[in-house]
């Protein structure tokens, strides 16, 4: 079932989703397998068409499916996933099949898009892969053309975040080491010019 605070992010404004660092879950199917793991390292790439890179190790299934499929999405999770984020981050479903339902990932789907999207997330960016072979065997790093995106409207919308006045469970984390995640904090608007 497609969450209800779920509306379309702007492909001109999608990299704003990524923009502050966020920790994000990476999922990706194939041949009738799912999965999600946590990525720390992800960022947007380019404006237009708009683009994100991430690192994806080796190990992972969910890398197998990215390659196999040629389609990944990036989601934003909230604090309130936290345990979530940390279990699909050290769980993987090579070693344990029943990975999404024991850590209590709950997926739906998107018309036009045959790719599972993370429920209570705060943001969603559907990808295609852009194939750099070297990039991704030498430094696990894969890039993505975002082909779809959407936001929590409680938490984004108008093209900017709103972490200062959306419920505290829905703010990003942003992974240090070791488990240990904070919260984004709070706003700081610098007067000036600025693009919009």
């Amino acid at each position: 079932m497609q969450p209800p605070h779920l509306q379309p992010v702007e492909l001109s404004k999608a990299y704003r989703l990524l923009n502050h660092g966020p920790t994000v879950l990476v999922s990706a199917r194939h041949g009738g397998a799912d999965d999600v793991m946590a990525a720390a390292w992800a960022c947007a790439l380019d404006f237009a068409p708009p683009k994100l890179t991430v690192v994806l190790d080796k190990a992972t299934r969910t890398r197998e499916l990215v390659e196999a499929s040629g389609t990944f999405v990036i989601q934003v999770p909230t604090l309130a996933q936290a345990r979530l984020t940390q279990a699909v981050g050290t769980r993987s479903l090579h070693d344990q099949p029943r990975k999404l339902a024991d850590t209590g990932v709950e997926l739906f789907e998107l018309e036009g898009f045959d790719q599972p999207f993370v429920q209570g997330c705060s943001a969603w960016l559907a990808c295609r892969l852009l194939p750099e072979p070297h990039n991704q065997q030498t430094y696990d790093l894969f890039i993505g053309e975002v082909v779809g995106a959407w936001a929590d409207e409680r938490v984004f919308r108008d093209g900017h975040w709103h972490f200062q006045t959306a419920p505290g469970a829905l703010r990003s984390l942003h992974y240090i080491a070791g488990g240990q995640f904070y919260a984004i904090g709070e706003s700081v608007l610098v007067p000036g010019p600025t693009p919009d």
